[in-house]
This record gives C-alpha cells, sequence and structure tokens, in this order.
C-alpha cells in the first residue's frame, strides 16, 4: 500500500497530521534499499563502458522499435547477470543490472532520457 521512493525512503501517507508508518516495516524497507544500493554500486563499477556503448548505439537507432529495444535489452541483462554470484537473487540482480544500465545510458547520451526509460518500465 504504501510507496517506496528513489532514495530508500516511503511516502507516508497522513492521517490526522501523523505518517501512517509502520515501525518494523519501514525498517525492513530500508535494509532492502540499502541492499539494493549497495548492489548497484557494485555493478555500476563493474559494467564495461562497450556494455553501454552498445545500448546507447540501439537507442539512437530510430529504425528499431521500442520492442526491439527491449528485447536488447534483456539480452543484455541476461548476459550480465551470468557474471553474478549464484546466491544473488535473480529478480533483484535484474532489476538493479536495468536501473544502472539505464542511469549509465542516460548519462553517456542525456537527450535519451524518454526513450531510455520508456524501454526500462517496459523491460521492468
Amino acid at each position: 500500500d504504501d510507496e517506496l521512493q528513489t532514495d530508500g525512503n516511503r511516502s507516508g501517507h497522513f492521517r490526522n497530521g501523523d505518517v501512517g508508518l509502520a515501525p518494523t516495516n519501514e525498517e525492513v524497507i530500508r535494509i532492502i534499499a540499502a541492499q539494493l544500493a549497495e548492489i548497484g554500486d557494485q555493478f555500476d563499477r563493474e559494467i564495461q563502458e562497450r556494455v553501454v556503448n552498445g545500448l546507447v548505439q540501439h537507442f539512437l537507432n530510430e529504425n528499431l522499435s521500442n520492442e526491439e529495444i527491449t528485447q536488447h535489452m534483456s539480452r543484455v541483462v541476461r548476459e550480465l547477470m551470468q557474471a553474478i554470484p549464484s546466491d544473488m537473487e535473480q529478480e533483484k540482480a535484474m532489476l538493479v543490472l536495468a536501473m544502472v544500465l539505464t542511469k549509465k545510458i542516460v548519462n553517456t547520451v542525456p537527450f535519451l532520457l524518454r526513450r531510455v526509460f520508456d524501454s526500462t518500465v517496459n523491460y521492468l
């Protein structure tokens, strides 16, 4: 019912001036957010520039449909998943990889933000 913000904080719902947060849920959410951030930092260091540049080229190709770009992003994430330790939850790792790739692409070519965002949302 509550929303998780990108900074790891929940957007509380106000009831009579009080934020409706359950203390145990808040701590669990912070722990998960911290774990995802740590995984993201690790992936950010390990993803090679050539992988990002390859994705950028696909996003720049206006002849490719959003579906084709999403499929390519999915292939790249699956390839990167092969290097992920097997003890890490696949779903979390795939989510974080997609988000890190999105960030790296947009940092490389900012005007692709809308197309990259849309493709990432479709992928997720």
